[in-house]
């Protein structure tokens, strides 16, 4: 039986995306792939409806990283609004409660050092969360009762940038996977007794793609039309930039393509292992797989067939 040949066009890379307010990260996905006609096409880590900011397109390949994206680090400026709280915890939502209560910027600042480092976040319920195979905002959106159990997240840095007036406050963090805006506005009020929501987020980075050097939406017609779209395109291996890498020889490389594993020295990995030992095969400076490092050999995990030429293979 012949292989179904894929649709569209086969391009290959991360396109870093400044995604505008008021679309979903899928509505930007699909935006993208009909541009485009790319056959694959994914993002690395969805953006609220409200939010703008980077979003990474995975095209191709890249589809294949984009798991290490999302559980990059990620940095945020927002806008919290203290007086009134909305059952989705941003500005989207129906207020639910209010408060005259409006803390000064030396109780904010207090507060701050036990919103960083490990702590225990409990996600809003309009939330990608699953409870029993739904999305919890699905089941808000019902109005079904939606518990979410606190779970441990990592905020590296939380600072107070500025108070505009006595009823916002613009702040500025990087965390790790899992961190909820959203719950950082609501419980930070709750800390202050009062009550909060989130007005404005945009998100300036996640793990190495960065505001600076995103394409917004409305510029990527004329890429395409110009022809530029290469240009713009982030190799897939930069989503595994902070993966340990080997480079391999033109024989090792073939036998990982073919999903076969290799002998492997510890000594000659560049970068530190983890606590799950995962190494960039790298041949010839392109990326040949991304692999587990088990019992002296390296085991192909994700292969990428189209980052190595294969006319030489056997």
């Amino acid at each position: 039986m012949s292989r179904r040949r894929a649709k569209g066009i086969p391009i290959h890379g991360w396109l870093c995306v400044d995604k505008p307010g008021g679309m979903t990260s899928t509505h930007v996905v699909n935006v993208i792939k009909r541009a485009t006609n790319a056959q694959k096409v994914g993002h690395g880590g969805t953006l609220d409806p409200l939010a703008t900011g980077v979003l990474p397109i995975a095209l191709g390949d890249a589809t294949k990283t984009v798991m290490y994206v999302m559980d990059a680090r990620k940095a945020y400026e927002f806008t919290i609004r203290f007086g009134e709280a909305t059952d989705t915890d941003d500005s989207d939502g129906v207020v639910i409660a209010r408060s005259d209560v409006r803390p000064t910027r030396e109780q904010i600042e207090a507060v701050l050092p036990d919103f960083q480092g490990e702590i225990m976040q409990r996600p809003p319920i309009y939330a990608a969360v699953k409870i029993d195979g739904e999305r919890a905002y699905d089941l808000a959106r019902r109005g079904e009762e939606v518990i979410l159990e606190p779970r441990p997240i990592r905020i590296d840095s939380l600072e107070l940038v500025d108070m505009p007036d006595a009823d916002h406050a613009v702040m500025a963090m990087s965390s790790g996977k899992g961190a909820y805006v959203r719950a950082v506005a609501r419980d930070l009020g709750e800390a202050l007794g009062t009550v909060a929501h989130v007005t404005q987020l945009r998100r300036t980075a996640v793990g190495p793609f960065n505001i600076e050097s995103s394409v917004r939406l409305d510029d990527l017609e004329a890429l395409i039309a110009e022809e530029s779209l290469p240009q713009v395109l982030v190799p897939v291996a930069t989503a595994l930039a902070g993966i340990p890498a080997l480079a391999v020889t033109e024989p090792q490389a073939h036998r990982l393509a073919a999903g076969q594993a290799i002998v492997a020295l510890p000594h000659m990995i560049e970068g530190e292992l983890g606590a799950e030992p995962m190494v960039r095969a790298m041949w010839g400076g392109r990326l040949v797989a991304l692999t587990r490092f088990e019992e002296g050999e390296l085991q192909p995990v994700r292969v990428f067939m189209t980052s190595m030429p294969m006319e030489r293979r056997r």
